[in-house]
């Protein structure tokens, strides 16, 4: 058993990380932003919190100076850090201020607290992103094999052109400054990441309602309303993850000595908005507003993902995380099934 924290508890990735690391035996604190997040996670799993296996730390602004000083530290005290908690969203007034500051500060500012007041600490997890490896100037850059090499080569410039690129930027930038932390601070703990690109998967978090749903998920819940009835959607990156599989990736990563000091990739491989939809349209019968195979727009840019496309080597999450990737189809049948709990 380890004693982890675990920041950013109320969110899509976190839920089902706490949901792998009580199952595992470890002993969890979680950082939530008010204390109404703390009730509806212990709710959710009142029996590991009734005997002492979770518990939260209230962290109201992750941007804030100092903003861990106290989450981390604890009795018992922690040997395992993971850091999810970072912005993900469009609704974007400011980049700077909604985006970037939270990332890199939150990320730089947990370094800080860990180095200063947890020496304890021996391993930290943070969650990045393909946004941090892939290179958007290259558009689909076929030949090209994707692997924990390659980094976003986005400059400041850049990330204020739009919140799309602002996110790719902060998830970018705040992975940069972890490394360069390690790097020049030399902590008593080593530090992994792990870069997924589009997460799928059921929703475990408690969410109020379907409206309030992560972003990557929306296009799924999208396609089953009918939304994409006339014409489907560019697919964007066309590389995915089931959000259980990267659950395992940050729990693995802490637990596997061999995961010290390295980037995972952890992608499932191809998928496209058209086969997310036929997956829809033969598991759920009842959603009659969904595309035919006639309907234009969704699919890879040449047909299939072998042409036209850049490649993916996802064989260090394997063969050192010991992944097993889940299948496209389980995950959307799995994703729609939660959806449906909640009101689709």
């Amino acid at each position: 058993m380890t004693r982890v924290l675990l920041t950013g508890g109320s969110g899509f990735i976190a839920a089902h990380t706490i949901d792998v690391l009580l199952k595992r035996g470890h002993s969890v604190v979680t950082t939530v932003r008010t204390q109404e997040k703390a009730d509806k996670i212990k709710a959710e799993y009142q029996s590991y919190a009734d005997k002492g296996q979770l518990s939260f730390a209230i962290v109201p602004d992750i941007a804030q100076e100092g903003a861990f000083d106290q989450a981390v530290i604890s009795e018992p005290p922690f040997e395992a850090v993971l850091h999810t908690a970072s912005p993900f969203h469009f609704n974007v007034t400011d980049v700077q201020k909604d985006l970037i500051d939270p990332a890199v500060i939150g990320t730089t500012g947990i370094l800080k607290s860990i180095k200063k007041s947890a020496p304890t600490v021996k391993h930290v997890v943070i969650t990045s992103s393909f946004a941090a490896i892939v290179n958007g100037t290259k558009g689909f850059w076929p030949g090209h094999v994707y692997s924990e090499d390659d980094w976003n080569p986005i400059t400041a410039e850049e990330a204020q052109e739009n919140p799309m690129m602002g996110y790719r930027a902060s998830k970018t930038f705040a992975e940069n400054a972890a490394w360069d932390f390690v790097k020049n601070e030399k902590p008593n703990f080593t530090l992994a990441t792990i870069n997924p690109p589009m997460v799928f998967g059921p929703i475990v978090h408690a969410l109020d309602s379907l409206e309030n749903l992560n972003t990557s998920n929306q296009r799924i819940l999208w396609a089953a309303q009918g939304k994409f009835k006339d014409e489907i959607p560019a697919s964007g990156v066309h590389l995915w993850v089931d959000v259980r599989d990267v659950a395992e990736a940050h729990v693995a990563a802490f637990e596997k000595p061999e995961a010290a000091n390295k980037r995972f990739f952890t992608t499932a491989g191809y998928f496209s908005n058209k086969e997310l939809c036929q997956i829809i349209k033969k598991n759920f019968p009842e959603y009659k507003d969904l595309p035919s195979d006639s309907t234009p727009g969704g699919d890879y840019p040449e047909g299939t993902p072998d042409k036209g496309l850049y490649k993916y080597n996802n064989k260090r999450s394997m063969d050192i995380l010991g992944l097993k990737y889940k299948t496209f189809e389980e995950s959307i049948v799995d994703s729609i099934k939660s959806f449906q709990k909640k009101g689709l």
